[in-house]
């Protein structure tokens, strides 16, 4: 009897070590993992702040294009780019979780790169005043952004899918750098 009562001892006492030392291991990848969260949203509101960076008088120069009557209001661009800089940092964030950094490195890569063609445009469209440049550039921004989301969905689905009012909104940005661009040969 003794010996059975040490014997579910001893094992009692292994098993709280290795619960307590899951739960401190789980803390720790807890904290890595908001880390890593706020990290990939940060990185993605960088690249809208180059963006905004570079076109400081873009409320100025977008007043003065002759634009359709469906283009929306200057106002309008800073909330829903921000919305969408968050839910890109979440889908970054959602496919690194579950694959890492070596089982989604083209994903990721191909996301990087897209937040970097994203900051592109509104240079060329604000700062360099091209709209040829813009609108070029945007179709190439629309087809890596259509890359990301497909390789996210092999990641995971949801990522996949919170890139999708993303798709959305550069195609009516597509829309609309055309249309600018027409109207207002004399300023792009």
């Amino acid at each position: 009897m003794y010996v059975r009562n040490c014997a579910l001892y001893s094992c009692s006492i292994r098993h709280f070590q290795t619960r307590r030392s899951m739960t401190a291991t789980t803390a720790v990848q807890s904290r890595s993992t908001k880390l890593a969260l706020a990290g990939w949203i940060a990185i993605s509101l960088a690249a809208g702040s180059v963006g905004a960076n570079a076109a400081r008088s873009a409320g100025e120069f977008y007043a003065q294009l002759d634009k359709a009557a469906w283009a929306p209001p200057a106002w309008l661009f800073g909330p829903v780019w921000t919305v969408l800089y968050v839910l890109m940092g979440v889908a970054a964030w959602m496919v690194w979780r579950e694959r890492g950094w070596n089982g989604a490195s083209t994903a990721l890569a191909v996301f990087v790169i897209q937040l970097v063609f994203n900051a592109l445009w509104t240079y060329l469209f604000f700062s360099m005043r091209s709209g040829a440049l813009a609108f070029g550039e945007i179709l190439l921004l629309w087809a890596l952004i259509a890359a990301t989301i497909l390789l996210f969905a092999r990641a995971k689905r949801t990522a996949a899918l919170l890139l999708v009012p993303y798709l959305c909104w550069v195609s009516f940005a597509t829309l609309l750098t055309w249309s600018v661009w027409q109207r207002n040969p004399a300023l792009l």
